[in-house]
């Protein structure tokens, strides 16, 4: 891990990966899951790769499995990730991000969906490369920017978006 800022990248990306390597876990699936709830099927992330020293900025990788639950009915000839669970893994990667920067052990919930494009589709055998750009954060509530790539920094772009996302209480959702 890089203890620096990312800086901002040319090419669309929101930070600068070229140091980055996309081969290494800096966190497994099972120390993701140390700080947020999602289990099972839900439980989408594969590791962080990459993340700054702040939190403001950081990648994980998703990879998409001919085994999943989706793959024999979305689509049953040319099984398809489905586009929302690309989101989910971004909103896991954003709760995860805001988490552990701020030290805080609440449950993280997703609010809002914002500037959605979906532009290339992934199937089984590739992976999903999800970049995570701080906008804003408060105590309770954060804004961020994704960008998923296909197969590592030169592929495409899978989606991108701006999620909102805030900590609750035990149950209070």
């Amino acid at each position: 891990m890089e203890d620096t800022q990312a800086q901002p990248a040319a090419g669309g990306l929101p930070f600068d990966v070229s140091s980055i390597d996309f081969g290494k876990f800096v966190l497994t699936k099972s120390q993701i899951e140390q700080l947020i709830p999602h289990r099972g099927v839900m439980s989408l992330l594969d590791g962080i790769v990459w993340h700054s020293a702040d939190w403001m900025q950081c990648m994980g990788l998703k990879r998409v499995r001919d085994d999943e639950f989706w793959c024999a009915g979305h689509f049953p000839d040319k099984p398809t990730f489905p586009g929302v669970l690309m989101v989910e893994a971004a909103a896991q990667l954003a709760a995860y991000a805001f988490l552990a920067h701020t030290g805080d052990s609440r449950i993280c919930l997703f609010l809002r969906i914002e500037n959605c494009v979906f532009r290339n589709a992934l199937s089984p055998g590739q992976n999903l490369y999800i970049l995570n750009s701080g906008v804003k954060r408060q105590r309770k509530r954060f804004v961020t920017d994704v960008m998923g790539l296909i197969d590592g920094p030169t592929g495409k772009t899978a989606f991108s978006a701006t999620l909102t996302g805030m900590t609750v209480e035990g149950t209070d959702y």
